[in-house]
């Protein structure tokens, strides 16, 4: 008796995601949407655009990193159903906080790479409108006394003011690179670079709800942010519980002799915005087959973790760690996209591995563009694909830091 090999490559055949929209309540042009509907939209997309048998999807693997109200009960199956899939497609919902869009796809490739499944959506959606009954730190439990003892976790502005003191990052330096994420974001929208992968989202009643990104501030100075308050100097000493505890302390419980500076504020934070996206992977033998036009293939894909106190210092290992696994170097990769979800973050990446500043978020990113924290990390793969194609590059690496003090990252090969 002969068995199939359980290798195949994992070949991207499309990538679709909505425009962000500011994720207020009431404010927001998505935020009245139900999560659900917001998923299938993309869902929706990937169909009609590839002309999919939804019966034959095995899998949508979808990334929420908020898991309770109206994103809870499985949203990847209940958004597939809502999309109109046949019920034999399943789905399954996952979190690791931002990063839970790149490991969606990341396990999407990884069930096709393996022989178990051959054709599979991976993406993510996070509808930060909606988060008022969600703690502002999901993954600190401030009861788990234990836990707290072992790996004290700030929130995680204050683990980004600790990071910019510890390396020496001064605020202008971060002004610096938010300032350049809203000229390069404002440059790609005006030059068209996002409408491959952008779709338009309606309301049930047919009406156009959102069809450009919401949340771009393209008339952004350095002098401008230069006047704005750091957001997280108060945060950091507000009592959390009866004895005292703060934000501050917990950080001192490793670090006790550092004294934070405050430099992040909204200008060189990432925006909170509502946004969903799904990639489309298949293996090479299905794609053949049913005629799927591949456009990239996942050449390594990887996580790691690091210091769950500082919590976003993972990406520059996490980097070197997939680069390991691919057989490459950084001088091999033609694109990264770093996710921004404070401006140290991606300072600290170029600066770690000493990284050519016209190759990374070339198109902007999360200050600009807002980050929807389950959804980024499939938006960012669109976004890196579509610019490999663009400038007619071959590699391109997409990282983000994620709580807990985690990153997952994946570089793929424009075919």
């Amino acid at each position: 008796m002969s068995t199939q090999p359980l290798t195949s490559e994992a070949w991207i055949i499309d990538a679709c995601r909505t425009p962000r929209g500011i994720g207020k309540p009431g404010k927001g042009a998505l935020a009245s949407l139900h999560p659900q509907r917001l998923s299938a939209a993309v869902l929706k997309a990937l169909v009609e655009r590839n002309k999919l048998d939804t019966a034959q999807v095995d899998d949508v693997i979808w990334g929420a990193s908020n898991q309770t109200g109206a994103q809870g009960s499985d949203l990847g199956r209940m958004a597939a159903l809502d999309a109109g899939f046949d019920v034999r497609s399943s789905g399954v919902t996952l979190t690791r906080f931002c990063g839970s869009g790149i490991t969606a796809v990341s396990l999407a490739a990884a069930t096709i790479s393996s022989g178990q499944q051959d054709l599979v959506i991976g993406g993510g959606t996070e509808m930060m409108s909606q988060r008022s009954g969600a703690p502002a730190s999901p993954f600190l439990d401030m009861g788990n006394l234990h836990l707290r003892a072992m790996h004290p976790q700030p929130q995680q502005g204050v683990a980004a003011d600790a990071i910019a003191t510890l390396e020496g990052i001064d605020r202008n330096a971060l002004d610096q690179l938010a300032v350049i994420s809203q000229q390069r974001a404002d440059h790609a929208i005006r030059n068209g670079y996002f409408s491959r992968s952008l779709i338009p989202v309606y309301h049930d009643d047919g009406t156009l709800a959102l069809d450009r990104e919401e949340f771009p501030r393209p008339g952004t100075t350095l002098e401008a942010l230069a006047k704005l308050n750091p957001s997280f100097a108060d945060l950091m000493d507000h009592p959390l519980d009866e004895q005292g505890t703060t934000y501050r302390k917990l950080v001192a419980q490793k670090y006790p002799d550092l004294k934070i500076i405050p430099v992040h504020h909204g200008g060189n934070s990432s925006g909170v915005v509502d946004g969903s996206a799904a990639v489309l992977l298949a293996s090479e033998s299905y794609a053949r087959a049913h005629g799927l036009k591949p456009r990239a293939r996942v050449i390594a894909a990887t996580n790691m973790g690091d210091d769950p106190t500082l919590m976003l210092n993972a990406p520059v290992p996490a980097a070197r760690k997939v680069l390991q696994r691919a057989g490459l170097s950084l001088k091999d990769i033609d694109l990264f996209e770093v996710n921004e979800a404070f401006s140290v973050v991606a300072e600290k990446f170029i600066r770690d591995l000493d990284i050519d500043r016209e190759k990374i978020n070339v198109n902007g990113g999360a200050m600009a563009l807002g980050h929807p924290i389950g959804a980024t990390g499939a938006i960012l793969i669109g976004t890196v694909l579509d610019e490999l194609e663009r400038r007619d590059k071959q590699f391109g690496l997409v990282t983000m830091c994620a709580g807990g003090g985690m990153a997952p990252a994946i570089i793929i090969e424009r075919i």
